[in-house]
């Protein structure tokens, strides 16, 4: 009965093992991921539509850099006429640090509906215009266009966004002309 119970008790910790493992493991390198829906935004005439899902994952990662640090050592030293004078000083070393560094990866789909694809060439398209605000206070901008009757899907990403917004137009083949809806809100950190 003893050599039994000590098989099932062996078998028990192996079973927890080869399922904890994994899991742990993945928890190591994956960071929490978050998302959310956005949208429907219009264009000021309501011919053209935006909506979409941003999507942000952060991975975290070490770094080290020297630090210097001070300590106190007692200086000794001998004058001229044989006398011993000691000082405490305060000594500079470096040492390595080790600090956490954070990236937050994010990607936005979105699904632009042009409404009215007929008529004038001066309003044929549906246009949207993200502005994407970096943490250090840079922005860039990423334009798309649908000119056809079918919805449109667009996709990008990168890292390390403070804030997306959506501007949503109505335009010609060449860029948004009027009808703009102001900067709409996507994703702020």
């Amino acid at each position: 009965m003893r050599f039994v119970s000590r098989i099932l008790a062996g078998a028990v910790i192996a079973l927890a093992v080869a399922v904890g493992a994994p899991v742990a493991a993945g928890a190591a390198t994956t960071g929490a991921a978050t998302g959310s829906g956005w949208g429907a935004y219009h264009s000021s005439d309501h011919r053209a539509e935006a909506s979409g899902h941003v999507s942000v994952t952060k991975k975290s990662y070490k770094v080290w850099h020297w630090e210097t640090f001070y300590k106190k050592v007692q200086v000794c030293w001998k004058d001229k006429h044989g006398n011993k004078h000691c000082a405490w000083k305060k000594k500079p070393f470096k040492k390595k640090v080790w600090t956490w560094k954070h990236d937050y990866f994010y990607s936005v789909d979105s699904t632009l509906t042009n409404h009215k694809w007929w008529g004038k060439h001066k309003y044929v398209c549906a246009w949207e215009t993200f502005k994407v605000v970096n943490f250090d206070g840079s922005a860039y901008f990423k334009s798309f266009k649908n000119c056809g009757k079918h919805d449109a899907d667009y996709s990008f990403g990168g890292k390390n966004a403070k804030h997306i917004y959506v501007d949503v137009s109505r335009g010609a083949y060449g860029g948004p002309n009027g009808f703009h809806s102001g900067w709409r809100d996507v994703y702020h950190a």
